[in-house]
């Protein structure tokens, strides 16, 4: 498994991560002992980066991961950099009800999230989003304090506008911004790209598949669950669909020539954006984590990376990636 750093402050990290949150929430129902074989299957071919949030399955995730760690051999469970977002609140019914990014809140988080994961320090941990009530100055500062007392190695952020990240950096060294980076969403090419290059920091890009979208896999008539987070997603809705599904289709053809998967494809697009960027695969199972792991054998060369830019232009997607109340947190921020 190649590797890469995560910028210039962070951790040496395998050139794809891991994200845990379908095992857990927001994609339907899952299977607990396929997702703990995954995440063993992912550790053995050497797969370091594990990422999770507080929030996702309200602390079943982490309990998962922490299980998974336990029960893998300890050579592959030292190698496991865990990767954790807090601050999302919700109740009991799974609403969610905001952030909050207040210092005391930030230390009461990672006591949970240590508990709940069976270890003794966080590799990377990051605010989910930012909470507007609360400079982003303050609760880096806060994580700045648990890296001090050895409860966290590195700072991270998540989904923050340009200005934050430098706001952020100017008060500890951050390692990366964890952000949604595909083919079908490339915001952040204009200010946020260029600002973590010219500051050294690391990109670890989620939602390379689009959330199944141009995994190749994903078909017009497919029925989805209510607990299934794309059943409400703009994108997988109706003309939307249909056309962000022409646009795979035309990826396919691409796929067919190199003799890979679309969603190979699609996620060595992402590893070709640059050493900087460390895409995230959401692999639920063993099978789809080994086709994700064949996307390390694909080379893209110039004319390979003008045919997919042709196939799927900047842009084309139709749809926002998140539903309008959430669409309107993230234009805030950025």
């Amino acid at each position: 498994m190649l590797s890469r750093t995560l910028g210039t402050t962070g951790p040496q990290v395998s050139a794809l991560g891991l994200g845990c949150m379908g095992m857990s929430a927001l994609y339907g129902d899952a299977d607990r002992g396929e997702a703990v074989a995954t995440i063993h299957a992912a550790l053995d071919a050497g797969v370091t980066l594990l990422d999770t949030g507080d929030f996702y399955g309200m602390g079943h995730n982490e309990m998962l991961i922490g299980e998974a760690l336990r029960s893998a051999p300890a050579a592959l469970r030292e190698q496991a950099l865990v990767s954790v977002k807090f601050g999302a609140l919700r109740d009991p019914e799974g609403r969610w009800s905001g952030y909050d990014g207040r210092p005391a809140a930030v230390h009461n988080f990672v006591a949970y999230s240590l508990q709940r994961l069976g270890v003794e320090h966080i590799d990377v941990y990051r605010i989910a989003r930012v909470d507007p009530e609360v400079p982003i100055e303050e609760t880096v500062g806060a994580i700045a304090e648990l890296v001090e007392k050895g409860y966290v190695r590195h700072i991270g952020l998540s989904e923050a506008g340009a200005d934050t990240v430098r706001r952020a950096a100017a008060t500890a060294p951050i390692s990366d911004l964890q952000i949604e980076y595909s083919l079908l969403s490339r915001g952040i090419e204009a200010e946020i790209l260029p600002a973590t290059r010219e500051l050294g920091i690391g990109i670890t890009a989620y939602g390379v598949l689009s959330r199944g979208l141009i995994s190749g896999h994903f078909t017009p008539d497919r029925q989805l669950a209510a607990n299934d987070f794309r059943a409400h997603s703009p994108r997988f809705q109706g003309d939307n669909l249909r056309h962000n599904l022409d646009l795979v289709e035309a990826l396919r053809k691409i796929a067919e020539q190199k003799g890979a998967s679309v969603a190979q494809i699609a996620i060595a697009w992402a590893l070709s954006r640059g050493e900087d960027i460390v895409p995230l695969v959401g692999a639920r199972t063993r099978e789809r984590l080994t086709e994700a792991l064949g996307a390390l054998d694909v080379g893209l060369d110039a004319a390979d990376l003008t045919a997919i830019e042709e196939a799927v232009p900047a842009g084309s997607a139709a749809g926002d990636r998140y539903p309008s109340a959430q669409m309107a947190h993230l234009d805030s921020e950025r």
